[in-house]
C-alpha cells in the first residue's frame, strides 16, 4: 500500500467519524447562564385535532429568546413534550421537545395504567376531567 494510499484512507476514516459526533453536538445547547423564568401565555380553548405546544426560552446569538406557544397538528398514538431547560453540574442544558410514542403526559407511564393521565397532580378516580390538565 503506497503513503498516498495509506493517507487517503486515514481522512476518509477521520472524515466518517466526524460525522457522528458533528449532529450530537449541535443537539446538544450547554448555558452557564440560568433561563428567565417562563412567561405566563393564556391557553386557547381546544382546537379538534390539534395539541397546544407552550412557549419556551431558547438560546440564540448569546441571549434568551422567548418562543411563543402554537398549535400543532395531534399525531395520533404520539404524545407531545415541550422543551425544557434542565440544570447539570451548574449549567443549563435544553432538552428538546418533541414527540413521543404513546405517553401523552410525558411520566413515562402508558396512559392505559396511568393514574394520573393528564398530569396535573390530581388522581384520575377524583379528577371529573381526567384528560384535560388545565380543568379539574
Amino acid at each position: 500500500m503506497t503513503k498516498i494510499q495509506k493517507l487517503l484512507i486515514a481522512s476518509l476514516l477521520a472524515g466518517s467519524f466526524g460525522t457522528f459526533t458533528i449532529p450530537a453536538v449541535a443537539d446538544t445547547l450547554i448555558i452557564r447562564e440560568a433561563p428567565p423564568a417562563p412567561r405566563h401565555e393564556r391557553v386557547p380553548a381546544p382546537r379538534r385535532g390539534y395539541v397546544w405546544a407552550p412557549g419556551h426560552w431558547e438560546y440564540r446569538h448569546g441571549r434568551y429568546v422567548w418562543t411563543r406557544g402554537t398549535w400543532l397538528r395531534e399525531r395520533h398514538g404520539y404524545a407531545y413534550n415541550a422543551p425544557t431547560w434542565v440544570e447539570r453540574d451548574g449549567r443549563w442544558v435544553m432538552e428538546r421537545g418533541g414527540w413521543r410514542r404513546g405517553d401523552r403526559d410525558g411520566d413515562g407511564i402508558r396512559n392505559s395504567r396511568d393514574r394520573d393521565r393528564d398530569g396535573d397532580g390530581v388522581p384520575n378516580r377524583m379528577d371529573d376531567r381526567p384528560n384535560n390538565p388545565n380543568r379539574h
